[in-house]
């Protein structure tokens, strides 16, 4: 085991003393709450017993603080993307997702001036969400041509051929997903009154 990660264990047991004293409780009581033997629980405080991962769950969900608050665990690195942009026939593409597989984002930059390439839908697998940022979009979508504007939203399966391009002089600027085939944008948060 690497030194970083045994003094992320060593640091443990001070840290659930810790929280055990600020909370004013005891290990009785923390025993009650969690079902982990008060000998457990001094010996993990103590330093002489590493916590496995359920322990770790349980006390945590007592003390109400994330896990990783209560491990204190090194950070796993730098959450930013640092995209780079793609030229595609004039249309400006940035790629927001770092991973490959599963949903992809991007931005999408139509630069200002007269539209005149004629649509050439085109479809592939999978599934298209996008919202327009700025300006009007021009979609075709099989036989089917629309306008969005900003704030809009459209989604489809993209084995419909598809096209974008701008609706006007005016530069337009869209996010899109797309997922695998059968996979869909989902909003999965709901409102919970305090």
């Amino acid at each position: 085991m690497s030194d970083e990660f045994e003094a992320v264990l060593n640091a443990i047991g001070p840290r659930l003393r810790e929280l055990r004293r600020r909370r004013n409780t005891s290990l009785a009581e923390v025993s009650a709450a969690t079902g982990i033997p008060i000998s457990t629980l001094s010996r993990l405080e103590s330093g002489l017993r590493k916590p496995g991962l359920e322990m770790l769950l349980r006390l945590a969900k007592t003390y109400q603080v994330p896990l990783d608050e209560l491990v204190d665990a090194p950070a796993s690195g730098d959450p930013r993307v640092y995209p780079r942009p793609i030229n595609r026939n004039g249309m400006i593409i940035v790629p927001l997702s770092g991973r490959p597989g599963g949903l992809q984002a991007f931005r999408h930059i139509l630069p200002a001036g007269p539209n005149d390439l004629e649509p050439d839908p085109r479809s592939h697998e999978g599934y298209h969400w996008l919202c327009v940022l700025d300006g009007r979009l021009r979609v075709v979508l099989g036989e089917r041509e629309l306008i969005l504007s900003a704030g809009e939203v459209a989604e489809f399966d993209t084995h419909l051929p598809h096209w974008f391009g701008n609706a006007d002089d005016r530069p337009a600027e869209f996010l899109s997903i797309l997922g695998p085939q059968g996979e869909r944008f989902h909003i999965k948060a709901r409102y919970r009154p305090t």
